[in-house]
């Protein structure tokens, strides 16, 4: 016996996340940070004083239910259209019917759903129905709407970005949904603290998915007469439901998105700062959401060049051996080869020097003239180059004393002598540094 999962009435189902989707800020759960004493937002649905906005964060986070509640709390017309579904005629028909509640005195929200899908001409049509007082436009998106949504609507709209969920907070939205839904479950619902707590940790900042999860629970659960939760019946919901509801749930992680280059970021940082640990973490984040470890291998080679240089010349050659292996062996097994270069970079000693060099290097190149090759530089493979001049007075550094050709110089005579690299007392670099000083001193005019 399965609990009952239409209402009382015999109507047709509807998912729990919906049927619990909060209808006012008293039952709203998260987001603290723009929803409070105080807070611009809250003082605006307190004061029925309106404006257009946009809610971005992950999937989850309340987005579309903060937009019903605003219009619940200042009565206006909510009209709502996904991007995903909706084009230019679906707009127009949206802005005719606003238009007519406009005439008679009544606000309209119009909240669109994945904003971020319009292109940008779609996005346009929006712009003047803003700008008049027509609707008041919410959007709501999981993409960074610096990247996704135009100047001009950003313009006319306020930006509220909402986070994922802590894991009190998704075991507020589930003990709340265990007490409140009597039309999912006529039945007491067992919960013990190690199941609850597992079910918050999986759903992974998402309330949707915390719900959905508990939903599935309960049609697996078999209800018990007597427990010691209640001498009625009892679902109980024990932790094998719970690992077999939740397992193989994969973490939050869009490719090409901001989680994306967020968490590449984190793990490029975290090698930089010499923390093994964390840089294995981000690794196996990525991994676990479904990033192509090709891809890390590729940032890892950069990372090695990078921020560990010349102070570990291993690194570089530990981390194309890493991605060679992976490319032989693939996933799982390839992905521990990523983990020890990557834990190596950590670990090892770091220089920048050879990037900066070579940033420093390329400016000189692209914003100075183009510099005639000195002669001396010159080969001279022809007896008429030889009659110029080239290759006169060169000096072949191995006949040299130390093999070093004291005084001669390299660049172009009218840029003159630079210096680029700068060598780190880290590593093998500090012998390249003590190296270099050596011939700096050399190449210094002798004392009389």
């Amino acid at each position: 016996m399965s609990a009952e999962l239409f209402d009382t009435q015999g109507l047709s189902y509807r998912p729990l996340a919906d049927r619990m989707r909060p209808q006012s800020l008293s039952d709203f759960i998260g987001q603290s940070h723009i929803i409070g004493k105080g807070k611009v937002l809250t003082q605006a649905i307190e004061n029925q004083t309106l404006h257009s906005m946009v809610f971005w964060g992950p999937p989850g986070t309340g987005k579309t239910t903060l937009a019903k509640i605003i219009a619940n709390a200042v009565q206006a017309h909510f009209i709502n259209l996904s991007a995903v579904l909706s084009g230019v005629k679906d707009i127009r028909a949206a802005i005719a019917q606003a238009q007519q509640w406009q005439a008679q005195g009544e606000q309209t929200i119009l909240f669109v759903d994945e904003v971020h899908r319009f292109n940008k001409s779609q996005q346009d049509a929006f712009l003047p129905y803003v700008e008049d007082g027509t609707v008041y436009f919410i959007g709501a998106t999981t993409e960074n709407p610096s990247f996704e949504l135009n100047n001009a609507l950003l313009s006319r709209v306020k930006t509220y970005i909402l986070k994922s969920l802590t894991v009190d907070d998704l075991k507020a939205v589930i003990r709340q949904a265990i007490t409140k839904d009597n039309q999912l479950q006529p039945l007491n619902v067992a919960l013990e603290d190690d199941c609850l707590e597992l079910l918050a940790q999986s759903s992974d900042g998402d309330a949707r998915r915390a719900l959905n999860f508990l939903e599935i629970a309960c049609d697996l659960a078999e209800p018990t007469t007597g427990s010691k939760h209640n001498d009625s019946d009892t679902l109980l919901i024990d932790i094998n439901i719970v690992e077999n509801v939740t397992s193989q749930s994969l973490r939050r992680f869009d490719k090409g998105g901001d989680l994306f280059y967020e968490q590449i970021s984190a793990l490029h940082k975290s090698v930089r700062g010499s923390n093994p640990d964390a840089a294995l973490y981000w690794f196996c984040r990525m991994i676990d959401g479904g990033c192509d470890a090709l891809y890390i291998a590729r940032r890892v080679l950069r990372m090695a060049s990078e921020d560990i240089g010349n102070a570990d010349p291993r690194g570089l050659q530990l981390s194309l051996d890493a991605w060679q292996t992976y490319e032989r062996l693939g996933s799982p097994e390839g992905e521990l080869a990523i983990a020890q270069a990557i834990v190596y970079l950590a670990s090892t000693a770091k220089s920048n020097a050879v990037y900066t060099a070579y940033k420093e290097a390329m400016l000189d190149a692209r914003s100075s003239a183009s510099y005639d090759v000195p002669l001396h530089l010159r080969n001279a493979p022809t007896t008429f180059m030889k009659e110029l001049g080239y290759a006169r007075d060169y000096r072949y550094a191995h006949d040299e004393e130390q093999g070093f050709a004291a005084g001669e110089t390299y660049f172009p005579d009218l840029l003159g002598e630079k210096v680029y690299y700068h060598p780190v007392d880290r590593g093998l670099e500090s012998r390249i540094k003590e190296r270099l000083d050596h011939y700096r001193e050399l190449n210094l005019p002798k004392k009389k």
